[in-house]
């Protein structure tokens, strides 16, 4: 409960929200929170009466809590399989970070399926700074993120170059604008992802808004792409996403790219040094849909 407890509010930044999305009293979860921060020995959180954040400590301890429970959810679902009488399967466990293009996975799985019908396959939403350490501990064997420092000991591969697009209410006065600069941002309220998701993304577009001048003024972040339009639509600001978390085109808002230095980001797949055969194949897999892909600036030609 402790670790649930934690990963729920790091994510809400909301102990209210917190308690719903967990089925919890608001006293429980608090309770949880103050239990795992005691035998920690510090504090995960700054509280006020206003807003949550995590502290220094929280944000490094994140990725690894998000880990533990995904390896919790896998111990239990292979237990009660065993338990009922099934036989071991091997499996691929593969973690997908927020905002990449999960229909380019989508697409490929049920040809791994064909080619590996007695592996089993678990998705596993993951942020990238928490594939890697998973990955060099080999409890997921594929993960499909942002290119982000700190990748030793783990192979990558660029899928595709995304560009940043700007969600854009139809009546603002630069819905009308072909592409957008951070110069022309800088003085908007914006709406994106927030850090602790996709650090990688954040880095990046900061340098975009650096090198060009610009302030960055995020007002609020959200977990999806389908959050940061609603917000949008409410009028809060103007959203922030890559393309290839556009399965659509949300009804009333203009979506507009990004222009200038460091306005593009790279999906990247990612393995240990020698994967298993089941995630060798889904890394090519995943490569040929991408190249074959028309959305995107597709490069697949990049390694690092």
């Amino acid at each position: 409960m402790e670790l649930e407890a934690f990963v729920a509010v790091a994510e809400e930044l909301h102990f209210g929200r917190a308690a719903a999305r967990l089925h919890r009293g608001q006293p429980t979860v608090s309770d949880a929170v103050r239990r795992l921060e005691s035998a920690l020995g510090g504090r995960l959180f700054h509280r006020t009466s206003r807003r949550v954040s995590l502290t220094d400590l929280g944000e490094e301890l994140l990725p690894d809590a998000r880990a533990s429970l995904a390896q919790l959810r896998r111990f239990q679902e292979r237990g009660r399989s065993l338990a009922a009488g099934g036989r071991t399967r091997t499996a691929l466990v593969v973690g997908h970070a927020e905002y990449t293009d999960h229909q380019l996975l989508l697409c490929c799985l049920p040809r791994l399926r064909e080619l590996f019908p007695d592996v089993m396959i678990v998705p596993e939403p993951m942020p990238t700074t928490a594939q890697l350490p998973a990955l060099r501990a080999e409890t997921i064997g594929l993960g499909i993120g942002w290119a982000t420092d700190g990748v030793a000991g783990v192979r990558a591969r660029v899928l595709s170059t995304e560009r940043f697009m700007a969600l854009v209410p139809a009546a603002h006065p630069l819905a009308g604008h072909a592409e957008l600069s951070a110069a022309e941002l800088s003085t908007t309220n914006l709406l994106t992802w927030p850090h602790q998701l996709n650090s990688g993304l954040c880095d990046r577009l900061l340098a975009a808004f650096h090198i060009g001048g610009a302030d960055l003024r995020i007002i609020r972040t959200a977990d999806s792409v389908h959050a940061i339009a609603a917000h949008v639509a409410a009028g809060t600001g103007i959203g922030i996403t890559v393309e290839s978390a556009l399965d659509h085109r949300p009804p009333g808002l203009r979506v507009i790219p990004l222009t200038g230095p460091s306005t593009t980001a790279d999906q990247v797949v990612l393995t240990p040094p020698e994967p298993s055969d089941a995630a060798t194949a889904l890394h090519d897999l995943l490569l040929e849909a991408s190249a074959a892909a028309p959305a995107g600036v597709r490069s697949g030609a990049a390694e690092t």
